[in-house]
């Protein structure tokens, strides 16, 4: 099990920044991969960024270039650093935990926290 808590989000102005942060209950040796994912209303739950155990880093096209996700090992927490956005990235952000054993993938979600981008 994993729990993970998420804080950050906000309404922002075009343009702005917001700094994205998810807790776990577990150390990140124990997770092979930490991601964001996001769901805008009347639309799938999509990949935002994702981090794995080798640090290595994977984003959605819409995304690159102005989101940074990382990690603090010390404190379990990833961070999504997010500049440059726009009314698109409105969305509700989950933070994602995944652990593989086997040939089973199990993920665990946080509970969301509400990005607003607008005017």
């Amino acid at each position: 099990q994993v729990q993970l808590v998420e804080s950050g989000g906000g309404l922002v102005q075009p343009g702005g920044s917001l700094r994205l942060s998810c807790a776990a209950s577990r150390t990140f040796f124990s997770i092979n991969a930490m991601g964001w994912y996001r769901q805008a209303p009347g639309k799938e739950r999509e990949l935002v960024a994702r981090l794995t155990g080798g640090d290595t880093t994977n984003y959605a096209d819409s995304v690159k270039g102005r989101f940074t996700i990382s990690r603090d090992n010390a404190k379990n927490t990833v961070y999504l650093q997010m500049n440059s956005l726009k009314p698109e990235d409105t969305a509700v952000y989950y933070c994602n935990a995944r652990i593989v054993s086997g040939p089973y993938d199990t993920d665990y979600w946080g509970q969301g926290t509400q990005v607003t981008v607008s005017s």
